[in-house]
Formats: C-alpha cells, structure tokens, sequence
C-alpha cells in the first residue's frame, strides 16, 4: 500500500496558478505568475510538498510560448515533466456557432489548424495526451442539425488523431452542458465513448468529476470505461450546481472514495492502464498554490482510503447476498483516519509530513509576492 502512494503521480494544471474562477468576477492575488515559467515554478512548490504532482498541464494559447523545448527543459530543472496538452476552442470569436462543428467549413479549417498545432507542441514537449473539450452545441431548435455537427466532430478528431504519434493519445473530454443550452455535441460518457471507439485504440475518455447531472453515479461511469480500456483518465474537482471547478473532494469525499475504489479494485492504479489523474480547477478566492496542495491530499486520502478496502471480505460478502455486509467493508475503509499513514509515506520519502506547513514554512509565497511585481499575471478575465 505504500509502495502504491508512493508511485502515486497526480498531474497538476498550469491554469490553476493563475487568475482564474468564478464567471462574473476574477478577483487578482499577489505574486500570481505571469507566464508559463512562473506557473512551472509554482507547481514545483507543489511537488515539493506531496511528492505526489510531477507532471503538469498545459493550456494552449493561455501558456504559448516561442521556444516549447526550452520550456519542457525549464520544467525538467525543477523536476517536473509536461502532460497533457490541452486545446483551446472556445474563445476566440469565430466560435460563437462552435468549432469543430460549426456550420462554416472556415471556421472548422481554423479550429482544426488549432488542434493540429498542440500536437506539434506535444511533439517538443514529449507530452502523451491532448486533452479535448468542446463548447460546440446550440440554443434553440432548429439552429443547426444535429447528426450533421456530429459528422463534422467526427471528421475533425479523425484528422487529429492520424496525426499522433506512436505513443501519443486523445483524452475525449464531455460536458453536460454550458456554454450551450438546447444541445452539447459532447454531452456525456457515451457520446464522447462512441467517438473514441471509431477513432482507435489510443482515443479514450476523460472523466471530469462535475460535468454530469445531479445524481449521477460517476463511478459506474468509471467501472464501466475501465473494463471496455478507454478510461483515459480524470479531471479532479468538487461540484455543488455544475462544473465548479473547486478543491478536489471538497464538495463529496465520499464519492472522490467511492470513484477511487473502482479504480482501485479494477487495477486503474497499474501504470500500464495509462489512466491519468489530473487536477482540473480554478482558485479564485483561496490561495493557488495552497488550494492545488490541498486538492493533492485529498487525492491522496481518497486513494489511501481505496487502498485500504479489503477486496477478499467484500466479494466474500457480495457473493454471501450480504447487503449490510458488503457495504460495511467499504464504510470501514472510508472511516478510517488514513492522514498518520500519508504523514509516514511522507516522512520516509524525506517529505514533511504536513505539505501545507512545509510550503508555508519555505517562504516562497513571500518571494513572489516581493519578485513579481509588473507585467501582465496570467489569467482570464471574467
């Protein structure tokens, strides 16, 4: 159990360093970075304290740079390494109608050049996934047809996805809804799985925790997607409405148990699954640094807590039809304090056994706030 925490690797996003949050208002901290060296910088703080978060995410344009290969080296100094690359297809004005499946065949070509490229950024950051989210949808009916955006969403991943390389992958994202009202070309589960299923091999879906409806049960989402092998892997965050995007296991801790209990006992943990696990948030009125840090443990509390579950008393239980039984395996792993077990993994790796008191004790929030002053923080606005 602790060799498995240990190897544990819960990937970061870059975006969560910055300015970022709530859709009416962004409010500014000091000693925000002001571009993606800055944000590496940060993370690194991170990995410093869990042990736990090497690999970053990239947003592409909010972290475009001019030299790619010297910021995977930039990352590889402070001990870090780039992950998924992720697409931006939502902002810029073209896309009021959508993207990949708008209706004007110009605007799909623009879209697609875009994907394209951050595969060229994966090419010189050594990234394995892109990562895929569309806003694409409509507001009324009748606005567009809907097989055909369909068809045009296949055609486009379909000429992203022959230009990978080898080991190279697409993370399907979905999205219940937002921005679109009436109908979401990626709604759910089974419509970003139908589209990886045609695509290959090395098009999976990626399961972010607070883009489905109220009730829905992620973890047979997940159970199911590891079994078929196209669970690529998690965006990590709490929800209360819709899409929140807050502190991992904020809003549910059982349930961020309930999701790693599946991974768990379906070998999701195994490296040669693949299955990434990746932040997704925005800190707008919490520290940055602190709220990525805290997301980290109770990644880590969840996992522990999966890990504990005995799997030979539950099946013997399940088998048995004992219903109370069954259910009480799982109630003892997830009551269990696991945080004096993650303090030890801690400690033996030459860790504080306290993450949030070792990066409050290493005086780098003080730094940048003294260092960054001028320039533009990085962020969007809201």
């Amino acid at each position: 159990m602790k060799a498995a925490l240990r190897a544990q690797v819960i990937e970061t996003p870059s975006w969560g360093y910055g300015n970022s949050g709530t859709r009416f208002k962004v409010f500014a901290e000091p000693g925000v970075p002001r571009d993606p060296f800055e944000k590496l910088d940060d993370a690194a703080q991170v990995h410093a304290a869990t042990g736990a978060a090497p690999v970053v995410s990239l947003h592409i344009p909010w972290d475009a740079v001019g030299d790619y290969e010297a910021l995977a080296r930039h990352a590889k100094e402070r001990g870090l390494r780039l992950g998924a690359v992720n697409a931006n297809v939502f902002q810029d004005d073209a896309y009021r109608l959508g993207s990949v499946a708008h209706p004007d065949p110009k605007v799909r070509r623009q879209a697609v050049d875009h994907l394209l490229a951050c595969v060229d950024i994966m090419d010189a950051t050594g990234s394995r996934d892109l990562k895929l989210w569309f806003a694409d949808g409509t507001n009324y009916p009748g606005q567009d047809d809907i097989t055909g955006r369909q068809d045009r969403l296949a055609e486009a991943l379909a000429e992203v996805y022959a230009r990978l390389g080898d080991q190279q992958r697409i993370l399907l994202e979905y999205k219940l809804f937002e921005p679109s009202f009436y109908t979401t070309d990626l709604p759910d589960w089974g419509t970003s799985y139908a589209h990886c299923l045609a695509l290959g091999e090395r098009a999976q879906v990626v399961v972010d925790t607070g883009h489905h409806a109220p009730g829905t049960n992620i973890e047979f989402i997940v159970a199911f997607l590891l079994r078929q092998g196209k669970l690529g892997g998690f965006d990590f965050n709490s929800r209360f409405y819709a899409d929140d995007d807050l502190m991992a296991g904020a809003a549910d801790p059982f349930q961020l148990f309930r999701i790693l209990h599946e991974v768990a006992k379906n070998g999701g943990f195994a490296a040669e699954t693949g299955v990434a696990f990746l932040l997704d948030q925005c800190h707008n009125i919490e520290g940055k640094i602190p709220a990525v840090i805290r997301s980290v443990m109770n990644v880590q509390e969840a996992t522990a807590k999966a890990l504990l579950v005995d799997l030979d008393a539950l099946r013997a239980a399940q088998s048995a039809g004992d219903v109370l039984g069954a259910n009480a395996v799982l109630m003892d792993a997830y009551n269990t304090d696991v945080r004096p077990l993650l303090a030890e993994v801690r400690e033996e790796q030459g860790l504080d056994p306290d993450p949030l008191a070792a990066y409050r004790a290493s005086g780098h929030q003080e730094r940048i706030v003294a260092e960054r002053v001028g320039g533009t923080q990085a962020g969007w606005g809201a």
